[in-house]
């Protein structure tokens, strides 16, 4: 048996995808189990013992049709028996197409149900503790598994070496281990998923208020002026107790820093998951125009606790898709103001 899962695009779908293949292996012992993604976003799913061979899906051949069409091509020499795609647009579709396979599994639409062998429709409202991202990836496998499958929380895989490295990394900057360390999410992955700037200073704030605790910042090289502004327009006492110059350098060095940390806390994204599936506590706050049910994954109000604008004015959203208010992004967030989130986050802290 030969299966090949498609989960193209952001961290955070791969790193939930990968669910898929520690309950595909728990019956499928012998067989063949890849996994293809993006090559941005291999470093959350490397070493992971339940996948077997990786398929990179590049900016070539995200950019040209032709390229694309050659990936296809060379897929379909693979012979693989299944395809589940995941991701379930262009890209993914023509590839499960051309594969060859004998089945292939997608969640349902309209306009390409005529690809797969089986689609199913993905569910509205989360059943379990999981989230509505993790049961509806889990679905897609019913067709090829003869019971139920269980509820498997994402893990990172670090090797003993890196996670050595990255303490050695944080004594050598003065960093206390013993003592509470928070890293923050400052940026989302776009404007419109990124709490504004001077609202996330006072949340930190409150933090070190609360708490007077060690504050790390998640950010990338190129995202260091957002950053550097975050850090500005927090108080002098605050700016006291972040250490602004500790950063990962690339992904697997944050996952490793964020391994010896106590909480994340921040925007929604790949950040808080990664938290999540390296048993990190998180406390996160929802861009305006997400599903908050899709993505609250494993949320028990003391471990993992996230804040969307619904929980607090939930007026704003009668009658209207979320999904419409993706544009009002701004406008919304504007309205997220910290004083109601920062009371929740108090009674996150006293956890810590």
């Amino acid at each position: 048996m030969k299966i090949l899962i498609i989960q193209q695009k952001m961290i955070g779908d791969v790193l939930t995808s990968s669910i898929l293949f520690e309950v595909l292996r728990q019956q499928y012992i012998n067989a063949q189990l890849d996994f293809l993604i993006n090559e941005h976003t291999y470093s959350v799913v490397e070493n992971n013992p339940f996948i077997d061979n990786f398929i990179l899906f590049n900016k070539k051949e995200e950019s040209s049709k032709i390229a694309l069409f050659n990936l296809a091509k060379l897929i379909k020499t693979h012979q693989y028996d299944v395809v589940i795609d995941v991701y379930s647009k262009f890209s993914s579709n023509l590839i499960s197409a051309l594969s060859g396979a004998k089945t292939k599994i997608s969640k349902y639409k309209w306009y390409t149900s005529f690809i797969y062998t089986n689609t199913l429709k993905e569910g509205k409202t989360p059943k379990t503790i999981a989230g509505l991202a993790i049961e509806n990836r889990l679905q897609l496998l019913e067709p090829i598994l003869e019971k139920q499958p269980p509820i498997i929380q994402p893990k990172i895989y670090l090797t003993e070496q890196e996670i050595e490295d990255s303490k050695q990394f944080l004594l050598s900057h003065k960093i206390n281990l013993s003592a509470p360390l928070f890293m923050i999410s400052v940026l989302g992955s776009g404007k419109n998923k990124t709490y504004p700037l001077d609202y996330m200073a006072k949340i930190i704030d409150a933090i070190v208020k609360e708490t007077q605790v060690q504050i790390l910042f998640n950010y990338i090289p190129n995202q260091e002026p957002e950053a550097k502004d975050v850090y500005n327009l927090c108080k002098p006492e605050t700016q006291k107790h972040i250490y602004f110059n500790v950063f990962g350098k690339n992904l697997r060095s944050f996952l490793a820093i964020t391994k010896h940390c106590d909480a994340l806390i921040g925007n929604e994204g790949g950040a808080v998951n990664m938290a999540k599936a390296l048993n990190i506590s998180t406390f996160t706050i929802f861009s305006p125009w997400i599903l908050k049910e899709a993505w609250n994954m494993f949320e028990d109000g003391k471990m993992h606790v996230s804040i969307h604008l619904k929980d607090v004015n939930p007026n704003i959203y009668f009658n209207k898709p979320l999904k419409n208010m993706k544009k009002e992004a701004d406008k919304l967030y504007k309205m997220f103001l910290p004083e109601l989130i920062i009371p929740k986050l108090k009674a996150f802290l006293k956890n810590k």
